[in-house]
């Protein structure tokens, strides 16, 4: 499921895929699917982190700038460790994603690696840096605007929303079955969407200035 907010704010479904596996080549058919039924630019995409996906959104949207789901990574990262470490893990992960500066955020990824956790669990480090073209994007905003963007918190509530839809009618004869009832749930659902987020007049300053005409238009 894809999930755009515009220029003014407001969000909506952009639209609905079923598929077995997720790849490169399915993420590359999403996004010629979108550009084709007139999503003209896109200038930040928020993901989880899937394989080939940042690639199929550069590919058709050249100019869109990729941020990785911060929410996802550190998931991702906490689950190389013991329930008793992790809330000791998060809190150094946390101090990179929310430090002022790109440079700082590298610092404290560095000294993360030095210490104790970083030599117990190497591949944290390493995932971050893995994904660091991908991280750093939000940087460059106040914690207004990131709070937007650093995160795909906002098609997860969706997610959740359809998910107690779904449950209750247990099997689907089919896949357009599903897809019959997941469009219904989300009429439904968007009904309510009219208003954009508290913060979204400064995000858009922010947006204006960052992408000019881009954004403007």
């Amino acid at each position: 499921m894809a999930l755009g907010i515009a220029a003014d704010g407001t969000k909506d479904v952009l639209g609905i895929w079923i598929e077995q596996n997720e790849g490169a080549k399915f993420w590359l058919k999403v996004m010629n699917e979108l550009r084709n039924r007139g999503v003209e630019d896109i200038l930040i995409a928020v993901g989880d982190g899937l394989k080939g996906f940042p690639e199929a959104i550069t590919t058709v949207f050249p100019l869109a700038s990729v941020q990785t789901c911060i929410v996802h990574l550190s998931r991702y990262c906490l689950s190389f460790c013991g329930w008793k470490e992790r809330q000791a893990v998060a809190r150094e992960l946390k101090a990179i994603y929310r430090a002022e500066t790109v440079e700082t955020a590298a610092k404290r990824l560095s000294e993360f690696d030095a210490g104790p956790w970083g030599r117990k669990y190497p591949m944290i480090a390493e995932s971050w840096r893995r994904n660091w073209e991908q991280i750093i994007p939000f940087y460059s905003y106040p914690p207004e605007v990131r709070k937007i963007i650093y995160t795909t918190n906002a098609i997860e509530s969706l997610h959740m929303q359809l998910r107690k839809v779904l449950k209750n009618r247990g099997h689907f004869p089919s896949d357009e079955a599903a897809t019959k009832l997941i469009f219904l749930a989300l009429r439904n659902i968007t009904k309510s969407w009219k208003n954009p987020p508290l913060t979204w007049r400064m995000a858009a300053n922010q947006f204006a200035i960052q992408f000019g005409e881009r954004f403007n238009k």
